[in-house]
């Protein structure tokens, strides 16, 4: 397996890092202002938003979009409450990984703001032995976008919180989805509503200038126990579904060993900057 083959699973990582994130929350003081403004939508998703930050995880069936390629689909756990981690499979192929893990299925795990890929075995080199490749969040973000995705920012439960800062909500019906009624909303959350996120997804961010995105588009499917059954996001050229299958408590996530992984951080770090 070649250095060279990163490049392959590199565009990937945005669309992971995207998907999972959301929008973060703002101040205390402008969750205020949007409570005062709120309207019979607006209040439904705050109350769907406490709901969803009360449970600590959920099972979810997700899909990305780049916009430049197929849709690359991933399923698994999601875990926030104690900082926000996910232990998901992936379609290798759909990702274009073959190059690096000849598995119709890809491992991979988020622990303390890193990404940890499963591949083949690396048979020579530096990292002889090793196989997982690890991937700092900055490596795409950069330093300060990777600061604001800190925490619980990154979780689904974040994206429904950015909810209550949408400036225009919009009550579309009673659907059904996944076997399930559920109320759909639509909302827009603007730059200036985005809070620290916006060093993560704003203007002059990497994943900005990637997708050609600055207000992030978001339509969420409520059903009738208050919990998220669909949220889909679009950012640009960017889109990502993600459907909740269940939700529970807090689950355990744990990285790699040490040992066992390869740091390609400033290797993808240096391709993003080119």
């Amino acid at each position: 397996m070649k250095m060279r083959h990163s490049a392959a699973w590199a565009g990937f990582t945005v669309a992971a890092l995207v998907a999972a994130s959301g929008c973060g929350t703002e101040s205390a003081n402008t969750a205020v202002k949007a409570a005062d403004h709120a309207g019979t939508a607006l209040a439904a998703l705050a109350r769907a938003s406490d709901r969803t930050e009360e449970l600590g995880s959920a099972e979810v069936r997700m899909t990305t979009d780049t916009g430049t390629s197929g849709p690359i689909a991933m399923a698994g756990t999601y875990s926030w409450g104690h900082g926000y981690a996910f232990d998901v499979q992936m379609d290798t192929k759909a990702a274009n990984m073959q190059m690096v893990n000849h598995s119709p299925k890809t491992h991979v795990l988020f622990v303390d703001g890193v990404y940890y890929y499963d591949v083949d075995t690396f048979r020579s080199g530096p990292y002889q032995g090793k196989d997982w490749i690890k991937v700092d969040g900055s490596a795409v973000f950069g330093k300060k976008g990777a600061q604001a995705l800190t925490g619980d920012n990154g979780s689904p439960s974040a994206s429904m919180k950015g909810l209550k800062y949408a400036r225009d909500v919009d009550d579309l019906g009673t659907q059904t989805v996944n076997g399930k009624r559920a109320t759909h909303y639509h909302a827009v959350i603007d730059p200036d509503r985005m809070g620290k996120l916006k060093d993560a997804y704003g203007q002059g961010s990497a994943l900005g200038a990637a997708t050609g995105g600055t207000s992030v588009v978001m339509d969420v499917w409520v059903g009738s126990d208050g919990l998220p059954v669909r949220l889909k996001e679009r950012l640009g050229t960017m889109t990502v579904s993600m459907d909740f299958d269940r939700f529970g408590k807090a689950a355990t996530v744990k990285a790699p060993p040490a040992a066992r992984t390869a740091d390609l951080t400033d290797v993808l770090a240096k391709q993003r900057q080119g």
